[in-house]
């Protein structure tokens, strides 16, 4: 299965430094997966990563913009190694549980990025922000949603968007405990116990949950 899709070209846009960015951004990860939302300022920025605010207010004009562009360039980090490791799966079970846990196993890896964006960053903010509609996941799980119907593998009743609020919903969920309860485990480890739930719902075989002993 492939995921390609041509789009139009996106407006080009000035480039931050890779040297600045080197620095900049786990700082600004680190802050924020720290503190709450409105605790981190711009000097606390620059303390944290040494970079001037004349030189951050040269490509952002103002915190907000500065994190949602991480956060934007991180996530669409998730649906490219996604559309890698999916690359020639038929099975649309299979698809599904890898995009799962390329997702889980990203932000296992970059546990910044999934406390500032599923703990700290206020929705309400964030929905204002264009990068809030996730366009990428959007074509992604309308491509899977076709394949799996081609193949007979998906409820035809449900909708692509469905299924991607379904993705999104377990994820928060997973997130939210592993944050309340201590980051005491590993995300993608996670995956085994509510995987065949999400399956039995967006499946045309609609297979019986496995019993839980847990």
């Amino acid at each position: 299965m492939t995921t390609e899709k041509k789009t139009p070209a996106a407006a080009e846009k000035p480039s931050l430094p890779a040297k600045v960015k080197e620095r900049l951004y786990p700082a600004v990860l680190d802050l924020f997966s720290q503190h709450d939302f409105h605790q981190v300022n711009l000097r606390e920025i620059y303390r944290r990563s040494g970079i001037s605010p004349s030189t951050i207010y040269k490509y952002f004009p103002s915190k907000e913009a500065l994190l949602f562009a991480i956060l934007d360039e991180k996530i669409t980090e998730v649906g490219r190694l996604a559309e890698i490791h999916i690359k020639g799966i038929e099975s649309t079970r299979e698809i599904l549980r890898k995009i799962f846990w390329v997702t889980l196993d990203f932000y296992d890896q970059n546990p910044g990025v999934a406390i500032t964006a599923f703990i700290t960053v206020p929705m309400r903010t964030w929905m204002r922000e264009q990068s809030y509609i996730r366009e990428d996941a959007t074509r992604m799980f309308e491509i899977v949603f076709d394949h799996g119907c081609k193949r007979g593998e998906i409820d035809p009743a449900i909708r692509p968007r469905d299924i991607m609020d379904l993705y999104f919903m377990f994820c928060y969920r997973q997130i939210h405990m592993w944050f309340f309860q201590g980051m005491k485990w590993k995300l993608a480890d996670t995956l085994p116990a509510f995987y065949p739930m999400f399956w039995k719902i967006v499946s045309a075989e609609g297979a019986p949950l496995p019993v839980r002993t847990d």
